[in-house]
């Protein structure tokens, strides 16, 4: 037996593919009717293409993170799909509900509202790619610029769009496989209501078993799964608002910089979030991707009191702490860290690799794309000296990138698991495993080793960011954005006054605390500002405003006049619509 601890791994680079899979609250908590349709789409094509992926390449390492506010909805689909199918209910999507139920609405607004959801979809790479919705897409958009003419347009029409839709947005490698898939796409027009029965059945199937899926894979250790806290919160800005200036020294705040009862909500988050994790996969997670990477010292410290033995943020949050805790970064950055005397280890993004997945390879062959990205790796392997402690992590959403890609990024994903998990240079790994392997080594080594090689890095002072630009401008220091905050506060003030009585029983006090988690979720904050694009900010706006509405009504007391208006109106065209940026500001 060698007597290296390290094996045949001593050489190797470690790195970890995180992938971060989150929607938000899409539902009208009343009723359970969803807003927008974008949890059970990114279900159907991202998250089983994912989980497929890994599938293929049993030697593949990844770690997956799940909002639990996503799993949510994901369960609630497959209960409503197998109501609908089985049960003869209704479904409350209503995009689902039009492909599904057999007779389409005459009234033309409501099928103009539809004709419209389905150019939802990147052009290129969703459209384009396929002749008859391309044909069938030309010919909405006459619709859209001439609405007096919908007339002219019939009831297969709207089922043909909606048959095409639903299709582009299925997950590739279903496609390639699923014979009921591939005779719908030859069939190519006049679906029938039997042929839309079938796409419905392929969906349940698919949002049926995906998470199981992931389960299967954890339980194998071949992907570590991990949470967020419960509505994806900023914390650090529930705990303290004036922990933005720690990286935006200018930025103008919200009226109250200190959120009413942050750490108590902030601990909720947590604790819920926890409890939904373990009900779904039935285990414990052992990390966090905070909400956005958004993290503070005193987030630390909440998060590590909650027993997760690892967290993950940005590479500029880091370079932000390593410079105020007066730590150079000559040496290899890329290693664990701890701050303080805490005893959840901080893992950093790195930006540079990440970016080049979520916004350069998308046009690059994938074997060049993958090549790229591996030599990039061992430069960053051989600046660490074949440092044992070494790690890499490429940090970035499982769900956006995608779309971008030819063919939902099936060549790129399948080259990149399967070119990782074979080089001789770079173990494929997961936190926890990472983690694991450091605690062996350490009791194989003797005590001169070991203190030669000390555990993370700590550090003294954690500068609270996010990994978007390491600041938190994402979400607060705007105008609209921070009116949203303001908006928040109101409501949470007038929260605590009725919960402080007995006016409400106990299904109404538990129905206007998850209404309230939903309102504090990051996602609204992030849409509201003039460089986004006007209809997402105007969907984003409507939503919140009704989620506040909602508590409001909940707590039996009537909304501000305030919540009647629209505040914010987006008029920006950024880069990938605005659902993705990147971690370092051009």
């Amino acid at each position: 037996m060698s007597g290296d601890p390290m094996g045949n791994k001593k050489n190797k680079i470690n790195l970890v593919l995180y992938w971060h899979m989150h929607q938000p609250e899409y539902r009208d908590l009343r009723n359970g009717e969803y807003c927008l349709p974008w949890t059970y789409l990114h279900t159907i094509k991202d998250y089983v293409d994912m989980a497929a992926h890994l599938e293929a390449v049993p030697e593949a390492r990844a770690v997956v993170n799940f909002a639990p506010v996503l799993l949510e909805q994901i369960e609630d689909y497959s209960r409503q799909l197998n109501g609908y199918l089985y049960h003869g209910r209704a479904l409350t999507d209503p995009l689902l509900r039009a492909l599904a139920e057999p007779v389409i609405s005459k009234q033309p607004e409501k099928r103009l509202g539809l004709i419209k959801d389905c150019l939802r979809a990147n052009e290129q790479r969703l459209i384009k790619r396929f002749e008859h919705f391309e044909v069938l897409a030309d010919m909405a958009k006459a619709i859209i610029k001439k609405p007096e003419i919908i007339h002219y347009y019939d009831d297969q029409y709207i089922a043909d769009l909606l048959v095409w839709y639903h299709l582009a947005w299925m997950a590739e490698t279903e496609r390639r496989k699923d014979k009921r898939i591939k005779a719908l796409m030859k069939k190519g027009s006049l679906f029938t209501v039997h042929d839309r029965r079938i796409l419905v059945e392929i969906i349940y199937g698919m949002i049926s078993t995906v998470i199981d899926r992931y389960k299967k894979l954890a339980l194998e250790k071949r992907i570590e799964l991990s949470m967020t806290p419960y509505a994806h919160p900023i914390v650090p800005l529930l705990l303290d608002m004036e922990s933005t200036r720690e990286a935006m020294p200018d930025a103008p705040l919200p009226g109250l910089t200190k959120y009413p009862g942050g750490k108590q909500r902030s601990d909720w988050h947590m604790e819920k979030g926890l409890e939904t994790f373990q009900r779904i996969f039935g285990f414990a997670p052992q990390g966090c991707w905070p909400s956005e990477g958004s993290i503070s010292g005193e987030t630390v410290e909440l998060i590590s009191n909650h027993n997760i033995r690892w967290l993950a943020s940005g590479e500029t949050v880091l370079r932000n702490s390593l410079a105020a805790s007066n730590l150079d970064t000559d040496y290899c950055i890329h290693t664990a860290y701890q701050y303080n005397d805490n005893q959840s280890v901080c893992f950093f993004r790195d930006d540079g690799l990440s970016d080049l997945i979520g916004f350069k390879f998308s046009d690059w062959h994938a074997d060049d794309a993958v090549g790229n990205l591996i030599v990039n790796i061992k430069n960053i392997a051989n600046a660490c000296a074949g440092d044992p402690k070494g790690i890499v992590s490429i940090i970035l959403d499982g769900e956006n990138a995608w779309e971008y890609y030819p063919e939902n990024g099936y060549h790129f994903l399948s080259a990149l698991y399967k070119q990782l998990a074979e080089h001789d240079e770079i173990n494929l790994t997961t936190y926890s495993a990472y983690l694991d392997q450091q605690a062996i080594d350490q009791q194989a080594i003797d005590q001169q080793a070991l203190d030669e090689q000390p555990g993370p890095i700590k550090l003294s002072n954690m500068v609270a960011g996010s990994w978007v630009y390491g600041t938190f401008s994402t979400w607060i220091g705007e105008q609209d954005k921070n009116r949203a905050w303001d908006m928040l506060t109101d409501a949470k003030h007038v929260y605590d006054r009725v919960m402080a009585t007995e006016k409400l029983n106990q299904e109404d006090r538990h129905r206007a605390e998850m209404q309230l988690a939903i309102c504090e979720g990051s996602d609204w904050f992030w849409w509201f500002g003039d460089y986004n694009p006007s209809d997402s900010v105007e969907a984003f706006d409507e939503q919140y405003r009704m989620h506040l509405c909602n508590l409001y009504s909940i707590l039996g007391i009537e909304a501000p006049e305030y919540l009647s208006h629209s505040f914010s109106h987006g008029s920006g065209a950024p880069a990938m619509g605005g659902v993705m940026l990147p971690g370092k500001q051009h």
